[in-house]
């Protein structure tokens, strides 16, 4: 499923008019992610968007704090006290998006100001998705951008790379409407 959103994600990217590059490994950890738009006259817009698209969520999406997992905890236990889910959530978004080797890629690639996007789908704690945008993460969901790509009036691109993949989903709504 990741795989497939994030082709989602990179259409409605390139029908805005972004450059786009995917799946960029930095040896264990991957950018998912970046885009850059010039426009005429003004600065270069920079983005950094990972995407995480669960159907049906069995965890959150940060793991358990590191000194928690020393003590012999799961990564990816479901019980978590308030703190863990803030501190856990505060590891994962410097890992995700403010990790060094990161921001220099980003920087080597366009030196300018990069946002930090995530794209999510279901997820199992809405808290947990407010302590992520209270780090400055901006929040997109999927299914908005399934809804805005419907309507290509609003892209001065019509349709880029992942067009077709776009026109399977929207026949298959289409076909579930008619039915």
């Amino acid at each position: 499923m990741a795989l497939l959103a994030e082709e989602i994600v990179e259409e409605w990217l390139n029908r805005q008019g972004y450059f786009t590059i995917r799946g960029i490994r930095l040896g264990v950890n991957e950018v998912d992610l970046v885009a850059v738009k010039f426009s005429q006259g003004s600065e270069v817009t920079c983005r950094h968007i990972e995407v995480q698209a669960s159907m049906r969520p069995v965890s959150y999406i940060s793991k358990v704090p590191k000194a928690a997992r020393k003590s012999g905890r799961a990564p990816n236990s479901a019980a978590r006290s308030e703190e863990e889910l803030v501190e856990g959530v505060a590891e994962w978004v410097e890992g995700k998006f403010f990790a060094a080797k990161k921001r220099a890629l980003m920087q080597t690639l366009c030196d300018g100001n990069w946002t930090s996007e995530l794209v999510i789908n279901n997820v199992k704690s809405e808290q947990e998705v407010g302590l992520i945008s209270d780090h400055g993460i901006t929040i997109h969901r999927l299914c908005d951008i399934v809804r805005e790509l419907n309507d290509s009036s609003t892209f001065p691109i019509k349709s880029a790379a992942g067009s077709d993949f776009i026109d399977l989903l929207q026949m298959g709504a289409n076909t579930q409407k008619s039915t």
